[in-house]
């Protein structure tokens, strides 16, 4: 199971919070928040894949203010010989998001600090194996 990532950028990015009362909200509810991640992919070539990992800001309860915060982060992987469709799905959804998790994460909280949020409280790691074995029990 060998890859190399030859290429990453940020493929879209939203932040928008809409209104003076919904940025009062944000900075007093953060915690009504929460983070979800969501990974796909798509073959470029041969051996060529596009695995888009999505960081997202959603509130936690219905009468919350909705703000849209969404980082679609891509990354270019090479692989780099024959691997069975199980690695290959292990690459794509624990191997690369491991390796630009913190990379993600740190531009996520760069925007809200930049944005007047010092207290933004979003996970350093994350258990991409742990979700994977989660995903093949459902």
């Amino acid at each position: 199971m060998s890859y190399k990532i030859i290429g990453k950028y940020i493929k879209d990015l939203k932040f928008n919070i809409p209104n003076p009362k919904t940025f009062f909200l944000l900075s007093k509810d953060i915690s009504n928040y929460k983070i979800n991640i969501d990974i796909k992919s798509n073959q470029i070539k041969q051996n060529i894949i596009e695995v888009v990992t999505r960081l997202s800001l959603t509130p936690t309860k219905n009468d919350f203010e909705k703000i849209n915060t969404e980082i679609i982060y891509s990354t270019i992987v090479e692989l780099e010989n024959e691997n069975t469709k199980e690695e290959i799905e292990q690459i794509i959804l624990i191997n690369v998001p491991t390796e630009i998790y913190a990379e993600l994460r740190k531009i996520f909280v760069f925007l809200f600090e930049k944005s007047g949020f010092k207290d933004v409280k979003i996970s350093e790691t994350v258990d991409f194996k742990k979700l994977y074995k989660l995903r093949k029990i459902q």
